[in-house]
């Protein structure tokens, strides 16, 4: 019997990686510039060295409230974008499809609160295994 009535509210999250680790924010709704300047305000906290943000092509990641931010960061942030339609080489792509895949496949919470929870738990568990951020580079295949 089906118990929902597809009332969806909107969860969102963005992620940066690095070598060793990344980076992960959930936002409720969609991700616009705002959200956008919350995140790289965030990697700024945790990361003291320059950054290399590469991205897909999210409209909001080109938005002019985003390029005067990133103005005002001088030489602690540098942007490159992915080419059109490209999520192969995206490594955050595969964070996503990991988590969708194996950590919440059959997660089918009440409440948004639960998804909340729920995936923030799943991306620690992810966040603590070096050997799974490796591999999320290693299929993005950049430097082959």
């Amino acid at each position: 019997m089906l118990q929902y009535h597809f009332r969806w509210k909107t969860l969102s999250m963005m992620a940066g990686i690095t070598w060793r680790n990344f980076y992960f924010k959930l936002f409720p709704g969609p991700i616009k510039a705002p959200q956008i300047i919350e995140f790289l305000q965030h990697l700024l906290r945790h990361l003291r060295r320059p950054l290399l943000v590469v991205w897909d092509g999210l409209p909001g990641h080109r938005s002019c409230a985003v390029r005067d931010f990133v103005a005002t960061q001088a030489d602690r942030l540098t942007l490159e974008f992915l080419p059109g339609y490209a999520p192969e080489l995206n490594p955050v792509e595969h964070i996503w499809a990991y988590l969708k895949r194996y950590e919440i496949p059959n997660l089918c919470p009440r409440e948004l609160w639960e998804l909340s929870d729920a995936a923030t738990s799943a991306m620690r568990r992810m966040r603590r295994r070096p050997t799974l951020v490796a591999a999320f580079w290693k299929q993005a295949d950049l430097f082959d």
